[in-house]
């Protein structure tokens, strides 16, 4: 968990904004082109507006209209490799400063043309579907804590695996991303064993599933689930190992729950 902390006497707000990935199954590598960051941070005017133009204002922000409270936070652009970001890694991507008496609403990525996939170590170009280059994701109070006046940390989790499809002969990007915050979600985390299982394990709550790639370790973590019951699938991909399930985990938006050990196998 992390603190929260004041800034500014209460008259600024802060953000802190982390990148992490659901694994892909498939990829060695997926490579995205981050352009530019930005936050929507808006007044009881704006507010006001939003409100009032749901629609229009929604298909602004997804074409990349810059007025109504979008701010730029500086980042370091680059070529990002998501996979990296697996088992409850993250990197720290972007920090900002603004007014307290604003709200913070959404952010937005703005992704470059310099996208690629490596699978079996050979590089493929990743398209932009229907040449989209805008991910935009609403802070929804159920999921992101914000800390108006102090400091707020999310994740903006990408899913690789569900973003990324073989179509005409390429492959095409669709970015599947989330937002959460750890005060609003929950994780869980174990090992699998052996690690020439090479296993792969989802957790499904009946309407959710995440899947996590075990280290050669055999650790897995899932982080940004929400609170339920949910059954966990250990899948072996190598060396004919039996699977197994465990039903029953229950997990709650505050604690990160430690599975046992499951040992495969033959």
């Amino acid at each position: 968990m992390y603190s929260n902390e004041n800034h500014g006497g209460g008259s600024s707000s802060s953000v802190h904004i982390f990148l992490t990935d659901d694994p892909s199954l498939v990829f060695d590598k997926v490579l995205l082109d981050i352009a530019k960051v930005e936050i929507k941070v808006e007044d009881d005017s704006e507010l006001q507006h939003e409100s009032e133009h749901q629609g229009e204002v929604d298909d602004n922000d997804h074409h990349g209209e810059t007025s109504g409270g979008w701010m730029t936070v500086p980042i370091n652009p680059g070529i990002y490799d998501i996979l990296q970001f697996r088992n409850g890694l993250d990197t720290l991507f972007a920090t900002a400063t603004f007014d307290a008496t604003k709200q913070l609403r959404k952010v937005r990525i703005t992704l470059g043309t310099n996208n690629s996939v490596v699978m079996n170590g050979v590089s493929s170009p990743l398209v932009l579907k229907d040449n989209d280059n805008f991910i935009v994701v609403n802070l929804e109070e159920s999921t992101v804590a914000i800390n108006s006046g102090g400091l707020t940390k999310f994740w903006v989790d990408i899913d690789a695996g569900n973003s990324i499809r073989f179509k005409d002969n390429q492959f095409e990007l669709k970015p599947h991303v989330k937002a959460f915050s750890r005060e609003k979600s929950a994780s869980i985390e174990g090992i699998v064993l052996p690690g020439d299982a090479a296993a792969v394990v989802t957790a499904s709550n009946g309407t959710d599933i995440a899947t996590a790639k075990a280290e050669d370790s055999g650790e897995f973590k899932f982080i940004g689930l929400k609170p339920g019951t949910y059954t966990l699938l250990y899948h072996a991909t190598a060396n004919n190992y039996l699977d197994q399930t465990v039903t029953g985990v229950v997990v709650s938006s505050t604690e990160d729950v430690h599975v046992p050990t499951v040992t495969l196998h033959l």
